[in-house]
């Protein structure tokens, strides 16, 4: 087998499937990100949604055996949404950040991985692969750096010089001994925008993420946010774009290659209200084909109590009053009775004294005293 003509042979099939773009990397060990990993687990740094293992993380080898090298694919989503609908005093909106517009990208790049595998296997039988987007062992940034697809830029996202930071990213490692191609040079220099207007300070520094102050990952949880980050939320449902948004290299940079990344607006940015009354089957129809659904309705209906916080939305006290009277999770009526403060409206107090007497939670009693405390000054 003429390794040479198959990696050329990979790359135009890869074109006619719809990748952007496609690198191959050695599948030795990753050392260098594997002191990193191992700090910031020090640091308690981590998401949790990480692999746990260090090792397979780091070894492509544990993940197939005498692995040679990795391909790295890459494909470039919208920064745009044409006709995006406009929030109003009556109609406040939400929105999800860009890497939730359209289909969820773990399935389209696992189909376009799929397709690779196959390809690969009809060439020879003894091939062996093992793919993986996002979820999987790898780091997909550490492999995509690798394999020449972008840089690891300040903001830890991969840059690349075609399509900026807007790209999905996903890789299979296999046994075939590809020629790696070579790294791109870092090129963010002393720019340091991302990390100067993080919202909450998650970029420690440059290319060093703490992600447990993350707005992207604080968005997922499933309890209370933590009071000093539900100011920063602001309208956010899932997800935070502002370290890309700002990033000079993604100026101007707007791809719209794939129908199935193509947002539908009143998804993508959908009306607030309705989100909180809405049943857990309404959701999985609603949304459930968009990456920002995986953890289910309840973080995006706390965040959406947030933001109808944040905008001081007096319209929406009868489904906050509703929600604190009726709904069966503590985190909700808490954040709701929160909100109540925010919003600031004095016919609030004796709604939620008379609610006092009721509630028996204690998270949701010392969240109800707090947003009293703030009605009453």
């Amino acid at each position: 087998m003429n390794i040479q003509s198959l990696k050329e042979e990979v790359i135009a099939y890869s074109q006619s499937i719809g990748i952007d773009k496609i690198g191959f990397a050695s599948a030795d060990t990753f050392e260098t990100l594997k002191g990193r990993l191992l700090m910031q687990q020090a640091l308690g740094y981590q998401s949790g949604f990480e692999e746990p293992d260090i090792e397979k993380r780091t070894k492509p080898e544990l993940l197939v055996p005498k692995a040679k090298s990795i391909i790295a694919i890459a494909l470039a989503y919208p920064s745009k949404m044409k006709d995006a609908p406009k929030s109003t005093r009556e109609d406040r909106r939400g929105i999800f950040c860009r890497a939730s517009w359209g289909k969820d990208y773990h399935d389209v790049l696992r189909e376009k991985l799929a397709k690779l595998e196959q390809f690969l296997i009809e060439k020879s039988p003894d091939i062996r692969v093992k793919s993986m987007v996002d979820t999987g062992e790898l780091s997909d940034r550490a492999v995509a750096e690798r394999a020449g697809i972008g840089w690891s830029g300040k903001n830890c996202a991969i840059i690349t010089p075609e399509f900026g930071s807007y790209v999905y990213l996903g890789e299979m490692v296999t046994n075939i001994p590809f020629e790696p191609d070579q790294p791109i040079e870092d090129q963010c220099g002393t720019c340091n925008k991302c990390v100067d207007v993080c919202p909450t300070g998650a970029l420690v520094q440059g290319g060093q993420l703490n992600s447990q102050r993350c707005i992207a990952y604080l968005t997922q949880t499933k309890g209370f946010l933590p009071e000093e980050f539900r100011t920063k939320i602001g309208n956010r449902l899932y997800g935070c774009d502002t370290c890309q948004t700002v990033c000079p290299e993604n100026k101007g940079k707007d791809f719209h290659f794939h129908e199935e990344m193509e947002p539908d607006p009143e998804i993508a940015k959908p009306s607030l209200k309705p989100l909180l009354s809405m049943s857990n089957r309404d959701f999985k129809e609603r949304f459930g084909h968009v990456s920002g659904s995986w953890r289910g309705k309840k973080p995006i209906q706390r965040n959406a109590i947030i933001a109808l916080a944040h905008y001081k939305d007096e319209t929406a006290l009868p489904d906050l009053y509703k929600l604190i009277k009726e709904d069966p999770r503590p985190v909700i009526r808490g954040t709701a009775a929160w909100a109540l403060g925010k919003i600031g409206k004095s016919e609030s107090i004796d709604f939620l004294e008379e609610r006092l007497g009721r509630e028996e939670d204690e998270e949701v009693l010392k969240e109800m005293k707090a947003g009293l405390s703030q009605l009453k000054r």
